[in-house]
């Protein structure tokens, strides 16, 4: 993986609760009050630079200070749902070539509305990859925060299915890397299905 700079302004409100969280209850109770704030005051005042610091917050600080917070919390959570959303966006960002072409073999494939619900420019090249994975990001934090979950559900499942579509092109020739794309695939589906979850819940006014 590639280097990311360590942190160098953290927002007080996020980290404040960060020391003194050494046992796994306090971490999971930790995860759920920094999620709950970030969400609760980012949403109630969704300035502009706001949002943008807040989408740049991984590629500045480190996405190894995102999973600090919230990476171990349950999938179908707040905090499991801001990880999950936070890592799309990085890896879209730091693999966008690769992503983008993934998500164009999807569409060729996909069944049913996906590519629709999840909205990219089409046709879908690495800005637009990364364009869309912003704006669902940005999501989070203005507009209907179950709909930028359904959209990166959409998003995932997309790519899972371009995920499968390659990993058949390299079966017969190159076996290790289509285990290695079917694995990818299966990631991208299971994040898919833990963001429905967590937009359901949000939408009964249930997720935490």
């Amino acid at each position: 993986m590639p280097e990311f700079q360590r942190p160098r302004r953290v927002p007080s409100f996020v980290f404040d609760a960060l020391p003194g969280a050494h046992d796994p209850a306090e971490s999971t109770a930790l995860a759920h009050r920094t999620a709950a704030a970030l969400v609760s005051r980012v949403r109630a005042d969704p300035r502009p630079p706001v949002l943008d610091r807040l989408v740049a917050f991984a590629d500045e600080h480190g996405l190894d200070a995102v999973a600090e917070l919230w990476s171990a919390a349950r999938p179908c959570s707040l905090p499991g749902a801001l990880w999950r959303i936070y890592l799309l966006h990085a890896v879209a960002v730091r693999s966008a070539e690769e992503c983008s072409y993934l998500y164009r073999r999807g569409m060729e494939s996909a069944r049913g509305i996906d590519p629709v619900v999840a909205g990219a420019a089409v046709p879908t090249g690495p800005r637009e990859l990364v364009a869309l994975t912003t704006l669902i990001l940005k999501g989070l934090f203005e507009g209907d925060f179950a709909v930028a979950l359904e959209r990166a559900a959409a998003y995932c499942r997309v790519v899972s299915v371009g995920c499968a579509s390659l990993a058949d092109d390299f079966d017969g020739t190159e076996p290790e890397r289509s285990s290695r794309l079917t694995r990818r695939g299966l990631r991208y589906h299971t994040i898919s299905e833990d963001l429905t979850g967590c937009a359901a819940l949000w939408r009964q006014g249930a997720l935490e």
